[in-house]
C-alpha cells in the first residue's frame, strides 16, 4: 500500500467514480479486498478465520440494496486461507459523508469524485436497518434479481418505529426492531440454506413448538440455480433474564455456598446409579437439604422442552429435510470418520499443549492420553444393526447457553449447529439423545466451573467437592432423563429402549467431551481441565457398570 492512501495514518482511498458506480470500478474491487477490508476483518469479531493464516479476499457476490433514499451494497466475500480453505461472509456497506454518525467505526476514508466520505458497515445506520425491515414486511414485492426479502406468515408486524444492535457482536450481528422482534444478519454464510433459518421455520409452521421464537421472515441470496445462501433470519424477540447458563451458574454458586455452611457429612450423600432415572419427588433429603426443589424442578422443565424440540422436529412424513430416518451403514461410515479424524486432531493438540499444563491438568491430559485406545475403541464401536431407533433433525450444538429463561421457563435459540462441522455436516439427521449429551455436559461445566471459580470459598478440599459435584450431577442427569424419556415416549417418538438410549447416551457424552477438549485447549487452556475431568469421569463410570 503506498503513502498515497494514508492520511493521519488511516486508510484513504480516491476514485473518479460515484457510489453508484463504484462496484463496478476495477481498481476499488481489487482494492477493496486487498487493502481496505483484509485489516478490517481481522478485527471483527463476527470473522471466525482468526486462528488460520489469510491468504488473499475476493468478492463473489455483490448487489445493491437500495430504496428511492439511500443506496446500500450487499458484499459476500471469500476468504482464501494459507492452510488450502475458504469461508464465506457477508459484508453490507455504506459511503457516508458524517462521520459523527458511527465514530470511529470506520472501514475507510474514500474520496468520490472528489466527495469526500467514509465506507462503513451499513448496519450501524438507522437508515439501512429501516429499509430492510421494511423489505422484509413487504415480502415478495421487494425481489431484486437475486435477493429476496421474505415475510414469515405468524408476522404480525405492522411497521417500523424503532432498531437497535443487540448487546456484543459475536459470530452474527442481531438487530432489534420495535422492541418486539430480531433480525440477525449472518457475517459467516455458506452456500445452502442456514440450518438455522430452517429449524426456525420449520418448527413455527409445521413443528409447532412453542418455546422457541417464532420465524418472522428472512433475507436469502440465489447464488446459483441449484442455491441461495442466507442472509438474515427474523424472529420474534422473547422477553428473558439472560441464558441458562447464567441462570443455572449463580444457583449453583448459591447452592455450594448453601453446602459449605451447612457441612454435610459426605456419607451422607450417596450417589445414584449411572444414568439411574430419577422423579423430581426421588431427590433424596440429603441433598435438598441443601440444593433447593426448585433447582430439580427447573431441570425438569427443561427436560420437557428439550423433548417437545424433539417431537415437533421428529413428526415431519413429507418433506424429506425433516422426515426420520434408521441407522444405517452409510452413517456409521460418515460418523466413524468424522469422530476419528477428530479424536486425532486432539490427541495432537494435548501432546503440544503438554508443556502449558500443570497440576491436576497435566494428570488428567496423561491419563487421556494413556486411555486413547480404550476411547478411539469407543468411537469406532459404533453398531447400527443394534440401533432400532430413528434419526432426526437435531439441534446438534445444544447447550445452557442456547437457551434463554423468562419466568422459570425456557425458550431454545440458535439452531446453526456445531460451529467446527460443514454446514452439510449439520444437517446430518443425528439421535436426539445427542442433543440431551449436549445438556449433560453443559451441566456439568456448569458445576465444575462454580467449584474452579470459587473453591477457596468453599470448607471442602477439592477432591471432596469433585465427590460432591459427581453426586449433584448424577441427580441433575436422573431427574432429566426421567422426564425427557416420559414425554418422548408418549409421543411416540422413536428413541429406542433403555439399553439402546444409555448406549447412544453414553457415547455422544464422550464424543461431545472429546469435541470439547479442542475448543477449549484452543480458546481458553484453563478451562480444558472440566472436558478432560469429563471424559476421565465418563471411562471411570464405565468401568463400573
Amino acid at each position: 500500500m503506498s503513502e498515497d492512501n494514508q492520511i493521519d495514518g488511516r486508510l484513504d482511498f480516491k476514485y473518479e467514480s460515484s457510489w453508484e458506480e463504484l462496484l463496478e470500478n476495477e481498481r476499488f474491487n481489487r482494492e477493496l479486498c486487498n487493502d481496505i477490508l483484509q485489516p478490517y476483518i481481522l478485527k471483527q469479531r463476527w470473522y471466525g478465520g482468526k486462528a488460520s493464516a489469510l491468504k488473499y479476499l475476493e468478492i463473489i457476490d455483490s448487489f445493491p440494496i437500495e430504496d428511492q433514499n439511500d443506496r446500500f451494497y450487499g458484499v459476500v466475500l471469500e476468504v482464501n486461507f494459507q492452510e488450502a480453505f475458504v469461508q464465506n461472509y457477508f459484508l453490507p456497506i455504506a459511503f457516508i459523508t458524517d462521520q459523527s454518525v458511527v465514530g470511529d467505526k470506520i472501514i475507510a476514508r474514500l474520496r468520490l469524485n472528489g466527495q469526500e466520505g467514509f465506507l462503513v458497515d451499513a448496519l450501524l445506520l438507522e437508515s439501512f436497518r429501516k429499509q430492510i425491515f421494511l423489505k422484509i414486511l413487504e415480502g415478495e414485492k421487494y425481489r431484486y434479481k437475486e435477493i429476496a426479502y421474505r415475510r414469515g406468515r405468524s408476522n404480525t408486524i405492522a411497521g417500523y418505529e424503532s432498531s437497535r444492535l443487540m448487546g456484543v457482536e459475536q459470530s452474527n450481528t442481531s438487530i432489534v426492531y420495535n422492541e418486539t422482534c430480531i433480525l440477525k444478519i449472518f457475517r459467516r454464510v455458506y452456500v445452502d440454506e442456514n440450518p438455522d433459518y430452517e429449524i426456525s421455520k420449520y418448527l413455527t409452521m409445521k413443528g409447532f413448538f412453542k418455546n422457541t421464537p417464532k420465524y418472522l421472515g428472512s433475507i436469502t441470496l440465489k447464488f446459483s440455480d441449484k442455491n441461495v445462501i442466507t442472509l438474515g433470519l427474523m424472529q420474534e424477540l422473547v422477553p428473558n433474564k439472560g441464558d441458562a447458563w447464567e441462570y443455572f451458574t449463580h444457583y449453583l454458586k448459591g447452592v455450594f455456598k448453601e453446602l459449605s455452611d451447612q457441612k454435610p457429612k459426605l456419607e451422607t450423600l450417596r450417589p445414584v446409579k449411572y444414568l439411574e432415572q430419577l422423579a423430581v419427588t426421588d431427590v433424596s433429603s440429603a441433598i435438598l437439604a441443601w440444593c433447593p426443589l426448585g433447582f430439580f424442578e427447573d431441570v425438569s422443565n427443561l427436560a420437557m422442552r428439550t423433548a417437545q424440540m424433539h417431537i415437533g422436529l421428529g413428526q415431519e412424513r413429507i418433506n424429506t429435510a425433516f422426515t426420520p430416518q434408521p441407522f444405517g451403514n452409510d452413517y456409521s461410515v460418515w460418523l466413524k470418520n468424522r469422530l476419528i479424524y477428530q479424536f486425532e486432531n486432539r490427541i495432537n493438540l494435548v501432546e503440544n499443549n503438554l508443556h502449558k499444563l500443570d497440576g491436576l491438568q497435566l494428570e488428567l491430559a496423561n491419563e487421556f492420553l494413556s486411555n486413547k485406545k480404550v476411547i478411539r475403541k469407543q468411537l469406532l464401536d459404533f453398531d447400527e444393526d443394534k440401533l432400532k431407533s430413528e434419526r432426526l433433525r437435531i439441534h446438534g450444538d445444544y447447550h445452557l447457553g442456547q437457551v434463554l429463561v423468562h419466568e422459570r421457563d425456557f425458550y431454545i435459540i440458535d439452531f446453526e449447529g456445531e460451529p467446527e462441522s460443514t454446514i452439510r455436516d449439520r444437517k446430518v439427521k443425528q439421535p436426539p439423545i445427542k442433543d440431551v449429551a449436549g445438556m449433560f455436559r453443559s451441566f456439568n461445566y456448569a458445576i465444575y466451573a462454580t467449584i474452579f471459580n470459587n473453591h477457596e470459598e468453599y470448607d471442602y478440599e477439592l477432591n471432596e467437592l469433585f465427590e460432591i459435584a459427581e453426586v449433584l450431577y448424577g441427580n441433575i442427569v436422573g431427574v432429566f432423563l426421567r422426564t425427557y424419556i416420559q414425554e418422548v415416549q408418549q409421543a411416540n417418538l422413536n428413541i429406542g429402549y433403555i439399553k439402546e438410549i444409555e448406549f447412544l447416551l453414553q457415547y455422544c457424552l464422550l464424543e461431545k467431551a472429546v469435541y470439547e477438549l479442542g475448543y477449549e485447549l484452543n480458546a481458553r487452556p484453563r478451562w480444558a481441565i472440566i472436558p478432560f475431568k469429563g471424559i476421565s469421569n465418563i471411562l471411570n463410570q464405565q468401568k463400573y457398570e
